[in-house]
């Protein structure tokens, strides 16, 4: 019996006990109201919450009628969030699904709180894990993406993972009690649908104990998962450095492009791009991949990764302090060995001293050398990587370079025996 397998369920994964608060996401489709009606027989102390999006018209309006039906036949307090959801979803420039999800979860998160419930349990059942499966598959996934729906998820769980949709019908059928039906559910437009709709009845002609078998697979595929798991953390610590990963480590692993893949795929880049990325770790410095969030550099020796920081003003604050005073000298005086400060010839500077970032194309003339030269190519004879080319700083008297700050000054605004006031710059990281 349905009620049995739950139970044992629920006690084998240890989601909850007679003495928690559950908090159940009710849509009023025969998942939620199945998983509602089960937890009130099986004696657990049960809230619901329910959402409207607004999203299919009358019939938004409809579903939040019959939850509120339903849960005062079954005595169970129950609470409404209204939501524009497509609004959100133009906002943020997400599709109206990813909106709802998150509307949805942070709602569920704020709720369970309030209410102190214990664990938020959603509906998802066999039939919802088997498709994830099948979805993930087709979109191109690692491992962790062929694990199916997993029964916990932080504070969320899952109690009708281990029975199918056709035993929900059943056991609502059997006691004789209604649900709504989300019409979009019915539709042929969205991959899932598709899916449930299309693929897996033909599948299940080809082999009709399908289900079971996919089943069966994510169960061994977690097994198998803790072992990869510890494998691959275990491969990142060789390889990984504090602005990236080793190239020539990565090269030396068993599986590198799976290695880089699982470092990357979580920070958003996909399956192909984490393979074009792969294919040019021996190819030329420069190359440069990127995510929503985050960018991958190809530089000499290493991948550099970056979260992307999106500048606003084209006028940029220093990421460091810095101070500026000016002294007259006598005698002589000892410039200090400091590549944080700068010292120079006050009477050399006929401009406002400010500070940007270096450009291409700038030039100056380092100190100890007459000639000028590019600070692209200055900062490649130091070796500096892409992601430290990019956050360098010059010091500028007006349009001339005055000093590549933490490097040198240039040698036209240097300190001498003639030099009578010095103008002190000291910058400061902290």
């Amino acid at each position: 019996m349905i009620s049995g397998k739950v139970a044992q369920f629920i006690e084998r994964e240890n989601l909850f006990s007679l003495k928690d608060k559950v908090l159940v996401a009710l849509s009023g489709g025969a998942d939620s109201v199945a998983l509602l009606r089960l937890l009130v027989t099986m004696g657990y102390s049960c809230e619901a919450a329910h959402c409207n999006f607004h999203l299919r018209g009358e019939e938004s309006d409809r579903d939040e009628a019959f939850v509120r039906d339903f849960c005062s036949a079954l005595n169970v307090s129950l609470f409404v969030q209204h939501f524009d959801t497509a609004k959100v979803a133009n906002e943020q420039h997400i599709s109206i699904e990813m909106a709802a999800r998150d509307l949805r979860y942070a709602w569920f998160e704020e709720l369970r709180r309030e209410r102190q419930a214990a664990v938020i349990a959603v509906a998802h059942h066999k039939d919802d894990s088997v498709e994830t499966f099948l979805l993930n598959l087709l979109r191109g996934t690692g491992i962790n993406g062929l694990l199916g729906i997993r029964p916990v998820n932080g504070f969320v769980v899952r109690p009708l993972l281990c029975v199918s949709r056709a035993e929900i019908l059943a056991y609502l059928e059997k006691i004789g009690q209604t649900f709504v039906t989300d019409s979009t559910n019915l539709q042929d437009e969205y991959t899932r649908n598709q899916i449930r709709l299309n693929l897996l009845p033909l599948m299940q002609r080809i082999n009709p104990s399908v289900q079971d078998t996919i089943i069966n697979t994510t169960l061994y595929l977690h097994e198998v998962y803790a072992v990869y798991k510890k494998g691959v953390a275990d491969g990142v610590e060789r390889v990984r450095t504090s602005r990236g990963l080793l190239i020539d480590a990565l090269l030396q692993e068993p599986a590198p492009e799976a290695l880089l893949h699982e470092v990357l795929y979580p920070l958003g880049f996909n399956a192909s791009q984490v393979k074009d990325m792969f294919y040019a770790l021996r190819s030329q410095s420069g190359k440069q991949f990127a995510s929503k969030e985050w960018r991958v550099i190809k530089d000499r020796n290493e991948l550099l990764i970056e979260k992307i920081q999106v500048v606003e003003d084209t006028n940029e604050i220093p990421h460091f302090h810095y101070t500026m005073e000016e002294m007259e000298i006598s005698g002589q005086f000892i410039v200090p060995k400091d590549k944080c400060v700068a010292c120079l010839d006050a009477a050399k500077i006929d401009g406002e001293l400010n500070f940007r970032r270096w450009r291409h194309g700038d030039v100056f003339v380092p100190f100890g050398m007459k000639g000028r030269k590019n600070i692209s190519d200055y900062l490649t004879d130091r070796k500096y990587s892409l992601l430290q080319k990019e956050k360098q700083w010059v010091l500028c008297c007006g349009e001339q370079i005055a000093w590549l700050v933490g490097e040198r000054i240039d040698n036209r605004f240097s300190v001498n025996e003639n030099t009578r006031k010095v103008v002190i710059i000291r910058v400061d990281y902290d």
